[in-house]
């Protein structure tokens, strides 16, 4: 099961960036002002799809993992901004956008046990 996980969380990352081209609105809208927000998605977008197919190769894997680690440290901003801007309560309840932060951390720790500890 544990030589699973990278690939499962390749295949979240791939499909998270994947979202980032299809639903760009969605993304764009919570990048944080004075931030380009179409140029944010699509880098991160394209920085989770690499970062997702390299977690899954062994020759790329903590490389890949360590980036996977600055990119949610580097959008974690963009939840703060759910968080504080009221515009984001319409759609989704205040304990939701609440729960977003901690799963940052949890994302960043199951990266790290699966594909860099276990080096």
């Amino acid at each position: 099961m544990r030589k699973l996980q990278p690939y499962a969380i390749g295949a979240l990352f791939i499909v998270a960036g994947v979202l980032h081209f299809t639903i760009p609105r969605f993304y764009e809208a919570i990048v944080p002002p004075p931030l380009p927000p179409h140029e944010i998605v699509q880098i991160s977008g394209i920085f989770e799809m690499l970062g997702g197919a390299g977690i899954m190769l062994p020759q790329t894997r903590v490389f890949s993992a360590w980036g996977l680690i600055a990119l949610l440290l580097a959008v974690f901003p963009a939840n703060v901004y759910m968080v504080i801007d009221p515009k984001f309560q319409k759609v989704a309840p205040l304990w939701g956008l609440y729960a977003r932060l901690p799963l940052q951390f949890f994302l960043i720790w199951w990266i790290y046990a699966a594909c860099i500890a276990e080096q």
